[in-house]
C-alpha cells in the first residue's frame, strides 16, 4: 500500500475535506473483480440501444455488473438524456444543462423493452432541475409505453428527488409503477461532500409520500465513502421509520481520479451483517454485497 503524506493536519479538516484529501492508494480485493462485458447477447442489446439513441445507466455509471446483466437480457434505461444538472462526487454522468426534452424517447424505450421481452424493466434518469417538473411527465409516458407493449412486465422507476415537488412525484405515481425507487446514497454526515445538491430528509420525505399512497418503495446506499457501520445501521432505522420496503447496499468504486476516493473496501462479511440487521428491522428485501447496485437482480426484489 502506497501512502502519500498530507501537508494539512487531518485533525483540522471537516469530514468532507478528509474524504476529498484521502490519497491512500488501495488495491482492489479479489471479491470486486467482474468480467469484462462481452458475448452475443451483450452485443445485440448494445446495438439495439444504440440504434434507438437510448442511454443506459449501465454504461454511463460504468456498472461492474453490466456484462452479467446484459448477457441475461436485462438493462436499466436512463431517460431524459445523458447530462445531469447536479454534480455528485461519486457519479460518472456528465454535468451540465440540456434544455431539450425528447418527447419520443418513451416510445423508443417501450419498443426496446418489448423486443427484449423483459419481465422487469428499470427506468431511471439524470436530474433535470431546469425542467418545470424535473421530467416527471417523461417517466409517466415511459411507464405507459411499456405497459402498452408488454402489459405483464413489472416496471420499476428510479427517480430523482424532483427538488421536493410532491406534484411531480404524483405525476409518476399516477402512472402506477410497480416499484418506486429513490436512492439515499450515503449517511447524512457525508451528504455535503457526496450529494451537495441533495437533502437527506428530502429523500426520506419522498419515500414516505410514496408509501402513504400504497406503493412498494426502495432505496440504496454505497459504502466505502467514510461512513461507519453504526451510521449505516442508523440510516437503515430512518428508512424503516418511513416504512421503506427494499434496501440495497454496495461498494463504492471510484469511476475516475476526479471523483471521490474510496475510503475503504468493505469485506463481504460486513455486507452479510448489514443484510441480517436489515431483515431483522423489517425490510422485505435487503440486497447487500460488494457488487450490488440499485438495479442488480431487481427482478428478485419484488
Amino acid at each position: 500500500m502506497e501512502i502519500v503524506i498530507q501537508e494539512i493536519p487531518v485533525e483540522t479538516l471537516s469530514d468532507g475535506e478528509k474524504l476529498l484529501n484521502n490519497s491512500t492508494v488501495q488495491r482492489k480485493p479479489e471479491w470486486l473483480k467482474a468480467r469484462v462485458p462481452g458475448g452475443e447477447s451483450y452485443s445485440r442489446l448494445k446495438n439495439m440501444i444504440d440504434e434507438r439513441k437510448l442511454h443506459t445507466v449501465c454504461e454511463e455509471a460504468r456498472c461492474p455488473n453490466m456484462g452479467e446483466c446484459w448477457n441475461s437480457g436485462t438493462a436499466t434505461f436512463m431517460i431524459l438524456g445523458d447530462t445531469c444538472t447536479r454534480s455528485c462526487g461519486f457519479c460518472n454522468v456528465k454535468t451540465g444543462k440540456m434544455h431539450i426534452v425528447d418527447d419520443d424517447e418513451p416510445r423508443r424505450v417501450g419498443e426496446a423493452v418489448a423486443l427484449m421481452k423483459l419481465r422487469h424493466a428499470v427506468i431511471t434518469s439524470v436530474n433535470r432541475d431546469e425542467l418545470f417538473d424535473g421530467g416527471a411527465h417523461i417517466f409517466a409516458s415511459t411507464i405507459q409505453e411499456i405497459r402498452k407493449r408488454l402489459p405483464l412486465c413489472k416496471v420499476e422507476v428510479l427517480i430523482p428527488d424532483f427538488m421536493g415537488s410532491e406534484e411531480a412525484l404524483n405525476v409518476v405515481l399516477n402512472a402506477q409503477p410497480d416499484v418506486l425507487n429513490h436512492n439515499i446514497e450515503t449517511v447524512p454526515r457525508l451528504y455535503r461532500t457526496v450529494r451537495p445538491q441533495a437533502h437527506y430528509h428530502r429523500t426520506l420525505e419522498l419515500l414516505e409520500r410514496a408509501k402513504h399512497r400504497g406503493f412498494t418503495t426502495k432505496t440504496g446506499i454505497m459504502v466505502g465513502l467514510g461512513e461507519t457501520p453504526k451510521e449505516v445501521i442508523e440510516l437503515m432505522a430512518d428508512l424503516r421509520a418511513v416504512e421503506c420496503d427494499i434496501f440495497t447496499i454496495g461498494q463504492y468504486l471510484q469511476p475516475t481520479k476526479n471523483h471521490l476516493p474510496v475510503d475503504r473496501y468493505v469485506h463481504p462479511d460486513e455486507f452479510a451483517m448489514f443484510r441480517v440487521k436489515g431483515m431483522e428491522m423489517g425490510f422485505k428485501h435487503v440486497q447487500s454485497s460488494p457488487l450490488t447496485r440499485s438495479s442488480y437482480h431487481a427482478e428478485q426484489h419484488v
